[in-house]
């Protein structure tokens, strides 16, 4: 393990990130050299397979781990950093969907991912930036009726009080802007530095004995007569189990989890410091909104506005990120129309079609898992914990996830990125009319 030193540009998200500049020492791990054999073998750098590789390590489990780039390179390191509440939808379209037991059982363990990422961070000694407050704030007047029941029906039904309802001047005062027309306010969650959870996940991992190894491709899996073996550029692993937590960074390793997840981009911008008079989001809440091509923004501990709002559905490299990021932020508060953007970058989230997570066991002793929609940064954290549960003999509550109803998308991956360019592009129009 190293340190590295100079300006690394990662080769599979474009832009360096503010997170990068700020998260202090990021070790390096050495590339695999050789054949192993272990009890679980890992693939995947991210939240998930690091939590996943840190739980079984302190549990005794041989486990070995393999990223094709760096820890955090995809959109565990670069993601927007907000925590949210509960499941990527409401609780309440859980409940009409799956009935009032299940969508329960999935908003308490939601709950439960929330509390485990932070105690995690505390225990472990990892300082993940966290600030408190979380707005999800809604732009067009007819949704706003939705909004008006959520709190009272979060609180009654499924035991979360901490969510209120705003009205147009509070939002107002809230965000520092009069762009929305109202939304929910939710002190019961917040948001993070996400890159600094990847490494401080990664150490704990280490010093448990994980054996971690970076800029190692997995070429190809196979899994018969109880073991599995997966084909690096220089060795073999031969594990009894295995992990694959690559989301939207499979490419065409596992067909099955391509099949169910796609990959797209989402982009943010950083600006410069606003200062301590400056109105934008005073109480340091993140902040979602209705549209369906979600904005996103929050302000960093050194009072940065990060503002994420562009989407591209396909894997090729964007241009010009500042401009439509500052674009965005000008929508939302004219007077930043001229901001200086000081950093600017992307990444890919693996979404599926009904935006829920796919964890499958898509081949003998082999189980997947990915596509959180937007929604990972709790959610694939805990879910590396729920794979070490697995792999101890209790997968009961990982089985909430695997029996969740995941659609591949059609025309399998030769059709899933131009048929989802029409729908989506079709719902950022809507999001304007």
């Amino acid at each position: 393990m190293t340190e590295h030193t100079q300006q690394y540009q990662s080769p599979i998200s474009p832009g360096i990130s503010w997170y990068e500049a700020t998260v202090g020492e990021r070790p390096e791990y050495a590339p695999l050299d050789g054949s192993v054999t272990a009890d679980v073998a890992i693939v995947g750098g991210g939240f998930t397979g690091l939590s996943a590789a840190a739980h079984l390590a302190k549990a005794g489990t041989n486990v070995v781990l393999i990223d094709q780039h760096r820890f955090g390179d995809g959109a565990s390191g670069r993601n927007g950093g907000q925590l949210g509440t509960g499941q990527r939808a409401w609780a309440e379209e859980y409940e009409e969907e799956l009935g009032f037991s299940r969508a329960k059982a999935l908003f308490d363990l939601a709950e439960e991912a929330k509390a485990h990422l932070l105690e995690f961070a505390e225990t472990n000694g990892i300082e993940i930036d966290f600030q408190p407050g979380q707005m999800s704030v809604v732009h067009k007047k007819r949704y706003l009726k939705d909004y008006q029941a959520h709190p009272a029906l979060m609180a009654e039904r499924f035991g979360y009080p901490h969510i209120t309802y705003m009205d147009a001047d509070e939002t107002a005062r809230r965000l520092g802007s009069t762009h929305y027309v109202g939304g929910i306010r939710d002190t019961g969650t917040g948001h993070i530095h996400p890159l600094k959870l990847v490494v401080g996940t990664a150490r704990v991992a280490a010093a448990a004995g994980a054996k971690l190894h970076e800029n190692t491709p997995a070429t190809k899996i196979e899994s018969g007569g109880g073991k599995v073996a997966i084909t690096t550029p220089r060795g073999t692993i031969t594990a009894a189990k295995a992990l694959i937590a690559v989301n939207a960074y499979g490419g065409n390793l596992e067909e099955k989890s391509a099949a169910h997840i796609m990959p797209i981009g989402s982009f943010i911008g950083a600006t410069v410091p606003l200062g301590d008079d400056s109105p934008v989001l005073p109480g340091g809440e993140s902040v979602d909104d209705s549209r369906f091509v979600v904005r996103y923004f929050r302000k960093s501990v050194d009072g940065r506005l990060l503002f994420g709002g562009r989407e591209i559905y396909s894997t090729g490299d964007p241009k010009g990120i500042a401009d439509h990021i500052r674009r965005q932020i000008a929508e939302v508060y004219p007077s930043l129309k001229d901001v200086e953007i000081t950093h600017q970058w992307g990444g890919y989230v693996g979404i599926t079609m009904p935006r829920k997570p796919y964890v499958r066991e898509v081949m003998p002793n082999v189980i997947s898992a990915g596509g959180y929609s937007g929604h990972g940064v709790m959610l694939s954290n805990f879910m590396g914990k729920l794979y070490a549960e697995t792999v101890a003999g209790n997968r009961d509550r990982l089985k909430l996830f695997e029996e969740l109803k995941i659609p591949a998308f059609p025309g399998g991956r030769a059709l899933r990125a131009p048929l989802m360019f029409l729908a989506l592009n079709w719902y950022a129009l809507r999001d304007r009319l």
